[in-house]
């Protein structure tokens, strides 16, 4: 399975008349956030691949179409994934995948004795807590978002012998590719996700990559966390499913 993966910056490559042509054999497109959504709805309508995105902090204006904001007790402002959707104007032809776990049964792969399965995607928007804005969290309030979507993991494993292939996140997990400026530190609680669950990947933004030697790609466990500032295109295989599958959490 090829995955194109996009986030922070429009890339020409990818907004080009030659799109489609150049990217034929994508079958999932990932939206890591921070990004405009007529260049969202470009990528739908161009290559009409199932696309899921999350907001990043920055390009927020349809963050209210999905999440309403709560009654505000402190300074801070708390926004609600439960909130009522009622203007899906702002949808641009994707799914948003932020706080949520998601199945696509049209992109199949192989589980528990070969039998397929969905797609499993989970995704959570937004950066570190650096100037209180809008879709900014703590690290415990992010945990706490990770954790809600605890049991919709378990009844996976349950399921369908896994947890879960594709964590898209806005920011990075902490210590990796991350930077120290207030802005661009990573939730820590991202290394206990991928630690626990295991996806075969988390693809992230926020991160900039003006360095070409900075690294876009790093293993953690039988996790692949992969920078997809720009563009990257990703290989989701077999055997990543079925690793997945069988690994045993201690």
């Amino acid at each position: 399975m090829k995955i194109l993966c996009v986030s922070d910056q429009i890339d020409p490559l990818v907004y080009s008349t030659n799109a489609k042509e150049r990217f034929q054999n994508i079958d999932l497109v990932l939206c890591a956030g921070d990004l405009p959504s007529d260049y969202i709805d470009f990528i739908v309508s161009t290559l009409n691949k199932p696309t899921y995105f999350i907001f990043g902090n920055h390009n927020l204006s349809e963050f209210g179409f999905y999440h309403k904001q709560k009654k505000q007790n402190g300074p801070h402002p708390t926004w609600d994934i439960q909130g009522s959707v009622l203007d899906m104007s702002g949808s641009f032809g994707a799914i948003y995948a932020g706080f949520k776990v998601l199945k696509n049964k049209r992109l199949p792969v192989s589980g528990k004795k070969g039998k397929k399965r969905p797609l499993l995607i989970a995704g959570a928007s937004g950066s570190i807590r650096y100037n209180n804005g809008l879709n900014q969290y703590t690290d415990r309030q992010m945990f706490l978002k990770l954790l809600a979507l605890v049991p919709s993991l378990l009844f996976n494993k349950l399921r369908y012998g896994t947890y879960l292939d594709i964590f898209l996140t806005h920011a990075s997990p902490r210590h990796i590719h991350d930077r120290e400026d207030p802005c661009h530190k990573g939730f820590a609680c991202f290394n206990w996700f991928i630690k626990k669950f295991q996806p075969s990947y988390l693809v992230h933004g926020h991160i900039h990559l003006y360095d070409m030697n900075s690294p876009r790609t790093t293993q953690v466990g039988k996790t692949a966390v992969v920078n997809a500032y720009s563009y990257t295109i990703l290989t989701l295989d077999e055997e990543q499913t079925k690793s997945a599958k069988e690994d045993k959490h201690e």
